[in-house]
Parts: C-alpha cells; sequence; structure tokens
C-alpha cells in the first residue's frame, strides 16, 4: 500500500493519496484545487488516479475533484446525501472500493455536514482491523468538526449536533484502538475550536484524550461541542456553495504583471488593493484604502474573512511571492485577481501622493490616551476563547476578526478606535479594513494583547 498525506498550513489543511503498488491504482481523498502535486506523485510512482473522494461540501476551501476529474478521468464520490450539479458517485454505508489488495470502506459519519462520510483504509482486503480511518471534519486530533457551519442549509445545529454524537460516540469510538486517525484539519482550522497540532493519531489515544470521545449523551455532547464555537470566516458559505458547484477550472497559470497606469485605472475604478507585506512594512506606508493581509500567516483564511469574492483584487505582494499569493487566494475561490505589481516599492515612490502611513501605538500609550479627556474606543478582535484564556482589557468591546466585516457599523466614526489582537498580526488586518470602509482615526497596539498585559504587570511591580 502507498499512502501519503499531504499538510497545507496555510489552511491547515490535510488531503490523502492511497494507492495499490501492485496494480498501480490510486484515489486522492479531499484535494486542494491545485492538484499538481497530487500528479506528479502519481506520475513518478506509476499510479492511474481512478476515483477522487471528498469526506463532504468543504467550506473553508475550494476543493480539487474538478480539477483532478478531468486530468485523470477519474469519478468523483461523496456520501449518499449529496447533491451536485456535476455527475458524482454516491456512496453509501459499508461500500468497498477496490484497488486490488488495497481497499477502502464507507463509513457515514454526518454531523459536521449531514452527507459527511469517513473512508476505512485496509492494507489488504481480508483484514479484521482497518490501517487507519481518514475522517475528514467529523474526528479531529483533540476535537471534533462543529455542527453549527453555514455549509448545512436547512439543517439546524442541533439536528447536526444530534447526528455528530452517534457518527463519534458510536460509529467512529466503535473501532479498535490500533486504528490510525487521519483527519482533514490540524491546528488553526476554524472547522473546529480545540485542535491539535498532530497530524495523525490512533483511535485509543482520542478515545482516552479528545473531550469529545469521552462517553456521554446526546445533550452533553452538543451542548459541550457548540460551546465557545469562533464565528465561521464570511467566505465558508460561499465555498460550501462553490463545492456543489460546476465552477470554472483553476488552470495554474502565473498571475499577470500590471503596469502602473494600469493598476491605477483598476484602484480608481474600484479594485480593492491587497497589500500582503509585513504589518510593519505596511505602517510605514501603504496606498490609502489597502487592505492589510500579510502573506506570512493564515493568508487564504484571512484574507476571506475581509474580502467579498465579488471583488475585483490587485494585489501588491513581497517581491517574488506574487504567484503564491494568487495561488492561496485561488484555493479558496477568490479568482477575480486582475493582477498584481510587480515593484511594489517603486511604486509606493512614484504614488507618493496617495501614501499614508498607519497608526500603531504602544500598550503604554494606549494607557495614557485612555486617562484622557477624549478616550479611544478599544476593540478586542481576538475570538472568545483567547478572551477566556488570556484576560481583556476592561473598556474593550469585543468584535471577534471573522464578525468584524458585519459589525463594522456598530463602531463609532467620530471616536478614535484602538485595535488589538494577540501579537498585531491581526489588528494590523482589522484596522486596514476599517480604514478601507471609511473610519479615519484607527490605530493598532504594537504587540497586541500580549504587550498589554506585559506593561500591566510592570505597572503592578513598580506600584508594589
Amino acid at each position: 500500500m502507498f499512502f501519503a498525506q499531504y499538510y497545507l498550513d496555510c489552511l491547515s489543511q490535510a488531503s490523502y493519496m492511497i494507492a495499490d503498488e501492485k496494480t498501480g491504482e490510486a484515489v486522492v481523498v479531499d484535494p486542494r484545487r491545485d492538484v499538481s502535486e497530487y500528479l506528479a506523485d502519481a506520475v513518478a510512482h506509476g499510479f492511474t488516479v481512478v476515483g477522487v473522494l471528498n469526506t463532504h461540501f468543504h467550506a473553508d476551501f475550494v476543493a480539487g475533484h474538478l480539477e483532478m476529474a478531468d486530468e485523470t478521468g477519474a469519478w468523483i464520490g461523496y456520501g449518499r446525501r449529496a447533491e451536485t450539479e456535476y455527475p458524482i458517485r454516491l456512496l453509501a454505508e459499508g461500500e468497498r472500493i477496490s484497488l486490488g489488495d488495497v481497499t477502502l470502506e464507507i463509513l457515514e459519519t454526518p454531523g459536521h455536514t449531514p452527507e459527511s462520510i469517513s473512508v476505512l483504509v485496509y492494507e489488504h482486503a481480508d483484514d479484521t482491523v482497518p490501517y487507519g480511518v481518514l475522517t475528514g471534519d467529523a474526528l479531529f486530533i483533540g476535537d471534533v468538526g462543529r455542527p453549527d457551519l453555514l455549509a448545512s442549509v436547512g439543517v439546524t445545529a442541533e439536528e447536526l449536533g444530534a447526528m455528530l454524537h452517534d457518527s463519534v460516540q458510536n460509529k467512529l469510538m466503535g473501532l479498535p484502538d490500533a486504528v490510525r486517525v487521519f483527519p482533514a484539519h490540524g491546528a488553526g482550522s476554524a472547522c473546529g475550536k480545540n485542535l491539535s497540532t498532530e497530524k495523525h493519531s490512533t483511535i485509543g489515544e482520542q478515545r482516552a484524550t479528545n473531550y469529545a470521545c469521552a462517553p456521554m449523551g446526546r445533550e452533553e455532547f452538543v451542548a459541550l461541542v457548540t460551546a465557545g464555537q469562533a464565528a465561521a470566516p464570511g467566505y465558508f458559505a460561499y465555498d460550501a456553495e462553490l463545492n456543489r458547484k460546476d465552477r470554472a477550472r483553476y488552470d495554474g497559470s502565473a498571475p499577470r504583471p500590471l503596469a502602473l497606469d494600469e493598476f491605477t485605472g483598476l484602484r480608481a475604478a474600484g479594485a480593492v488593493v491587497v497589500d500582503a507585506r509585513d504589518p510593519q512594512e505596511f505602517a510605514a506606508g501603504h496606498l490609502r484604502g489597502a487592505v492589510n493581509v500579510p502573506a506570512d500567516g493564515r493568508f487564504a483564511e484571512q484574507a476571506g474573512t475581509v474580502l467579498h469574492p465579488a471583488a475585483e483584487l490587485v494585489v501588491m505582494a513581497p517581491q517574488n511571492r506574487e504567484e503564491e499569493v494568487v495561488t492561496r487566494l485561488a484555493r479558496i475561490g477568490f479568482d477575480r485577481v486582475a493582477g498584481y505589481l510587480r515593484d511594489p516599492e517603486g511604486a509606493l515612490r512614484s504614488l507618493a501622493d496617495e501614501v499614508s502611513p498607519a497608526s500603531r501605538i504602544t500598550a503604554a500609550q494606549l494607557r495614557t490616551a485612555l486617562a484622557g479627556e477624549r478616550p479611544p474606543v478599544v476593540v478586542d478582535v481576538r475570538t472568545c476563547g483567547e478572551r477566556e484564556a488570556n484576560g481583556f482589557i476592561e473598556t474593550a468591546l469585543h468584535i471577534p476578526l471573522s464578525e468584524l466585516p458585519a459589525r463594522s457599523g456598530e463602531l463609532p466614526a467620530d471616536r478614535p478606535l484602538v485595535l488589538h489582537c494577540a501579537g498585531g498580526h491581526r489588528s494590523s488586518i482589522a484596522a486596514s479594513l476599517l480604514r478601507h470602509r471609511g473610519f479615519t482615526d484607527v490605530s493598532d497596539i504594537l504587540g497586541g494583547y500580549a504587550a498589554w498585559a506585559l506593561s500591566a504587570s510592570m505597572a503592578e511591580t513598580a506600584n508594589a
């Protein structure tokens, strides 16, 4: 048996290729949209990809099933409750897919979505204990998939939670302890709240350590797994729907460099400038109205949080990272990228009249401002879990970054705003979004809440 995991850090997303080395037949599970790596591996090993499986309609990325099928002629498989615009193979509980001696078996595990499946992998067709189980978003390492995403139109979180209880507590925990667990996501994914950094585990380890795998009744389980979930990024519903559609294919073509006059024309016509530089570089000088989403981080998810998929985009990226940035946008279905500036620093010099710094203040400066006659409104853009675990500024409004696009209207336009996250990355994104939307007096805290907490500790020590 050939078994490979492909892990994409930016989206905390795992995909898989399983093959029988004797027959050369392979199946790819939960592929991302840029499929060249799977195709190259198949060629290198002499495999024929006969099938592409999606464990469910993914909400956090656009899957590459259509691209894989076009390139290889493979069938596309989903759980039996799936409905799509393109031809699919509906897979029911207990159905076996033979690749030779290597065999896959479908396990229906709804709950994250109604059509969710897991895939049992047998190294030999007559093995009594599976080699492993690909759990999709039903079971993660340290967590389970959230049942409250908008991917499941017409099904409530309570109904999905009840399904998930049966899938996790009865079906997956009914497997032998030795079965390896290979989930579709790891730490950082918004598809759960407590995911581990580990890429794989075993049923036995999850039975012993995963809070949601401890024996419990349905009501207790649903209450536990739905509590404290952060708001889903705004693009999740868009991607979930896109994965059902017969959409445009990703061809991997390089993005187009824009001449300065073409770039300025697009910007004047309403294209959104996505500035993917480091927050400090952005703060030193950026084009007015640009949205800062740093490439060094969870770029795709954060771009999908603060940008709209229908918007035309022009990219300012760190030198020689333009293609990477455009590819990462394509992974979440943001295809309306008109092009990029090859020399962003040169463009900023040429457009000096359109360049502004971004205000970033220290924790000490914020303390002084809060004690003044016109104190700023402090906005905490961290998640609920971060606030509960690490503390918060007493007077701060709490609007998580994932909710800010929908809730920016709650903020006063006539007061100074100071935003903070944990360390200063997300607050730069949030502050740039507010400036893009017309707020004029916006700052963020250098070093985020960590700097504020350290400042508070030092002040207490000095006063002791």
